[in-house]
């Protein structure tokens, strides 16, 4: 905005108790006539119109782009040296830097915005045509920081003022006026300077009026008693106009004179009032004491995003009511404030419409749609975007660059953190792979990924160390863990001194299951099982508090027994025991090679090798399928001393495991129950001719597929 925006003459007649369609300071537009939403955003769509809230004709930003000049391919290392023969397999994507001091941090939101092509295009298309938005996805990657991003492309030529006046023919209806930015506080101050030059003249007369009565009184020998009663009822007189001068000073109720970009309100978890904006309870409003009605309005969220983005996140949490209002206010481009709560005043004041043309932006995750007023949501999808926000985006050496930008990002976005050395940045990228859960994947839950930075950063800090390293990263990674990260940890560590595993010779019937604790902590989960004589029909018990997935996977194995089993499992019964499962039980189906190995050795009375740990899914037909976290679930079987881990074939590409675990322990992938067995057990030649048979009554029956890494709060083979 150009400077003399701000700027202009203060109203003509500023002793009025409301300005009339004559000022020139004021729009032609008035709640009666003020056009549609779409009409106005058909007149914003202009290429003319500037986005960064800048008057074009400035000098100083005539490099800033226009909306039509984006894309989603952003520079990310200008002035850095970036070695692209080397780029595809080096961590930092072939940037060329001793530390993060030496990247180059974009100024604006928008090109900050790291992974999330899509969402950001849309953004930027939404800005420019000032549509809704809703996002959805997992927390923590990125939904406030595009709706920021947003408001920073809006025009701040459009920002307006609103003036709340006192209503003269009723009292508990106050008038609304809109200006454009910047000149609400001169309208204001005009009109309290016109009330205290009132006040001064009053005043003079007041004192001159009580002078003569005071000096008539004594002149006449009256009683001085009289007088000076006389004299106090004139000064109540004269104090009651005054009062009623200062009450047609007009209410600032929005001051947008400031605002150097388009308003942005994170309405997050706001109540009604907060939202829709309210009216201040007046304890002494009766008898003509209290506040001027016009004065106790106070607005909503609605109302301060005016020409902004009002960003709402979890807004399935709102109320139905509140969100019926909210359509309305979508629909209408203005909403009147009265009473939202038990400490207002209730339905007593109402205002005229009070403008409230916001682009809404709605997030939260994938559950937010379901308690969504429909119609609402409706209005979202008819007049803009839905967007699913991803959670990894595939690793590339631009993709490493950006990463390595992030962190640049985090640290000067914070102001306190040392800058990080390159060994630091290569560091936190394998921690971004590792929590990806995906081979060749980079995660882009950025809120936990900019904590582990933070922590870093604070270690750094505290030992006054110019920069921070490798070794700070490290031991971030083990102080930023969650509460229930902590809890899991403390556990499987209590477990210890109680320990039932084995990891040498073989046993029959017991396997060295695998499962995952918390977020990412793998913990060892024996299975064992036992073959007796049913004294009721053949049943298969299964004990270790299973959950509902968990036991349909033993109803899956069983299966597999009664196909391939010469024994009459009619006239058997199968225990199945997870032992140390703990009271959180087990859930997931990860456990089924596990409980087919441990029943099929138990049956046969062949022994399994105890230093094979395993984890995988099983189909009816024998196929094993991919599972989650198998990472995790690697690493423990190391820590635990076994020297081969059984996962599924489709998992292979999903396997980062930390250096150190590599020469401890041989990775076996398996695609069917057969391979799975003529690993796990031992004995010759009784487990050739089992496994043989195996292979002849099992098949492939899927594609195997990949899938993301799961994580819980008990023991999960997910």
């Amino acid at each position: 905005m150009s400077e003399n925006t701000n700027g202009g003459d203060p109203p003509e007649d500023a002793s009025e108790p409301a300005p009339t369609d004559e000022r020139p300071e004021e729009p032609a537009e008035r709640q009666g006539d003020r056009s549609s939403p779409e009409d106005e955003s058909g007149r914003r769509d202009s290429a003319d119109d500037p986005i960064d809230g800048v008057d074009p004709s400035s000098d100083e930003d005539d490099d800033l782009e226009t909306v039509e000049d984006l894309g989603s391919t952003v520079e990310v290392d200008p002035g850095v040296e970036v070695d692209e023969e080397i780029a595809e397999d080096d961590l930092l994507g072939g940037l060329k830097i001793d530390t993060t001091e030496d990247i180059e941090v974009p100024d604006r939101l928008v090109d900050q915005v790291i992974g999330q092509d899509e969402a950001r295009d849309i953004i930027i298309k939404a800005a420019k045509q000032r549509r809704h938005v809703m996002m959805i996805g997992s927390p923590g990657t990125g939904k406030s920081m595009l709706a920021k991003a947003m408001s920073q492309l809006l025009p701040k030529e459009d920002l307006q003022d609103v003036l709340v006046y006192p209503n003269p023919d009723d009292e508990n209806e106050p008038k609304v006026r809109t200006v454009p930015a910047g000149k609400g506080d001169q309208i204001v101050d005009a009109h309290k300077e016109e009330a205290s030059k009132r006040n001064r003249m009053r005043s003079i007369l007041m004192w001159v009026v009580i002078a003569v009565i005071l000096a008539y009184t004594i002149l006449s020998g009256s009683s001085l008693l009289l007088g000076l009663l006389a004299a106090g009822v004139i000064w109540f007189i004269f104090r009651t106009l005054g009062q009623g001068s200062d009450a047609m000073v007009p209410n600032l109720l929005v001051n947008n004179g400031d605002q150097r970009v388009a308003p942005f309100e994170d309405a997050t978890g706001a109540h009604a009032g907060a939202l829709l904006g309210d009216v201040r309870h007046d304890p002494f409003q009766s008898g003509g004491m209290g506040t001027p009605s016009h004065e106790r309005v106070e607005p909503g969220s609605i109302h301060q995003s005016n020409k902004g983005v009002l960003f709402l996140d979890e807004i399935n949490t709102l109320d139905i009511q509140t969100q019926q209002k909210l359509m309305t206010a979508i629909q209408e481009g203005e909403f009147s404030i009265t009473g939202q709560s038990e400490r207002s005043s209730g339905a007593m004041v109402q205002t005229e419409a009070v403008p409230c043309d916001f682009i809404m932006v709605a997030a939260g995750n994938l559950d937010a749609m379901e308690n969504m007023h429909p119609a609402l949501r409706n209005r979202i999808k008819g007049y803009g975007y839905e967007v699913y926000m991803d959670d990894t985006i595939e690793d590339t050496p631009e993709m490493r660059r950006k990463y390595a930008r992030f962190i640049a990002q985090e640290v000067e976005r914070d102001g306190r953190l040392p800058h990080f050395t390159d060994d630091a940045v290569e560091e936190l990228i394998l921690e971004a792979k590792r929590r990806s859960g995906r081979k060749n994947h980079l995660t882009l839950h950025f809120r936990t990924l900019g904590g582990l930075v933070r922590v870093a950063g604070d270690i750094a800090r505290a030992e006054d160390r110019e920069h921070t390293t490798r070794d700070d990263v490290l031991r971030a990674k083990d102080r930023s863990r969650s509460i229930e990260q902590q809890l899991a940890d403390d556990y499987i560590e209590r477990r210890k001194d109680y320990e039932l595993q084995v990891t040498k010779d073989g046993v029959a019937g017991r396997v060295n299951g695998l499962a995952v604790m918390g977020e990412d902590s793998g913990i060892m989960l024996p299975v064992m099982a036992e073959i007796a004589p049913t004294q009721g029909g053949g049943r298969v018990i299964a004990t270790g508090q299973l959950k509902e997935m968990a036991e349909e996977s033993v109803q899956n194995v069983s299966a597999i027994i009664k196909k391939f089993s010469d024994v009459d499992l009619s006239e058997k019964d199968i225990h199945i025991q997870f032992v140390q499962a703990g009271e959180g039980g087990v859930d997931g189906d990860s456990a089924s090679i596990t409980v087919a190995t441990a029943v099929i050795s138990a049956l046969e009375d062949i022994p399994v090798d105890q230093s094979v740990a395993m984890t995988g899914s099983l189909s009816v037909r024998g196929d094993v399928l991919p599972v989650g976290g198998v990472t995790h679930k690697i690493e423990a079987a190391a820590k635990a001393g076994c020297t081969k881990v059984i996962i599924p074939e489709a998992n292979e590409q999903d396997v980062m495991i930390e250096d150190e675990y590599e020469d401890m322990i041989e990775i076996i992938p398996c695609s069917n129950i057969s391979e799975v067995l003529d690993v796990a057990l031992m004995g010759e030649p009784k487990k050739d001719s089992l496994v043989a048979r195996l292979r002849s009554i099992t098949g492939t029956a899927f594609e195997q597929e990949a899938v993301g890494s799961a994580s819980g709060s008990s023991p999960s083979p997910q």
